[in-house]
């Protein structure tokens, strides 16, 4: 599944007894969940050691509850969004910090990359930037070493700085890690005028 929300329901001022785990919504891509499963969220947290290298500890929990709109669900299939309640510390859900990690059945989640090989697509021409009277619209230019990339992998958002270009093929450093699979298409946006702009779209190749 997915993530696209997460957040705490518990009201300010709550008595310990009453709180509950945190929340996180989103789609389920394939499989099924079931109330009292156990699961596990990748990346999960992420950390740093004193030398810069990222460590990602994955967070393991439970479903205690299963809700689409207000329809309380004993198990859940692809479709449809779904909100998933576990018995996780709720500041680690707490105003969408989940969001763009995968969450799924113990030991059956893709691995977790942090250097990605995108074979990818560019656009012939940058899509929403307004050309000036009797121009053309802005060509996409190819893609350069050591430049920063924007990239959309599933939900999750993150930076990448390109490492080399070989024809359609491009080694990617992602700022922060992702959970993901081969074979999984991938957005690339870049910084043109202050705004991101969609330049074209890829596919993992391997990470």
């Amino acid at each position: 599944m997915i993530v696209i929300r997460s957040f705490d329901v518990n009201k300010p001022g709550s008595e310990v007894d009453d709180l509950k785990g945190g929340v996180a919504g989103g789609s389920i891509l394939q499989g099924v969940l079931k109330m009292g499963q156990e699961i596990e969220v990748r990346p999960g947290i992420i950390t740093k050691d004193n030398e810069g290298r990222v460590k990602c500890i994955p967070i393991y929990s439970k479903i205690v509850s299963l809700f689409a709109e207000q329809n309380e669900l004993q198990y859940a299939v692809p479709g449809g969004l779904i909100g998933v309640g576990l018995t996780v510390d709720p500041t680690l859900t707490r105003a969408d910090r989940l969001v763009g990690q995968v969450l799924g059945e113990v030991g059956a989640l893709p691995d977790v990359y942090s250097e990605l090989e995108v074979n990818f697509f560019l656009l012939r021409r940058l899509l929403g930037v307004r050309s000036k009277e009797g121009e053309k619209a802005g060509k996409v230019t190819k893609l350069s070493k050591g430049e920063v990339l924007m990239l959309n992998i599933g939900s999750m958002c993150t930076g990448a700085r390109v490492l080399a270009v070989k024809h359609d093929l491009a080694k990617l450093q992602l700022t922060s890690p992702v959970c993901t699979k081969e074979g999984e298409k991938v957005a690339l946006s870049r910084r043109v005028e202050k705004h991101w702009r969609l330049i074209g779209w890829g596919q993992i190749q391997k990470g």
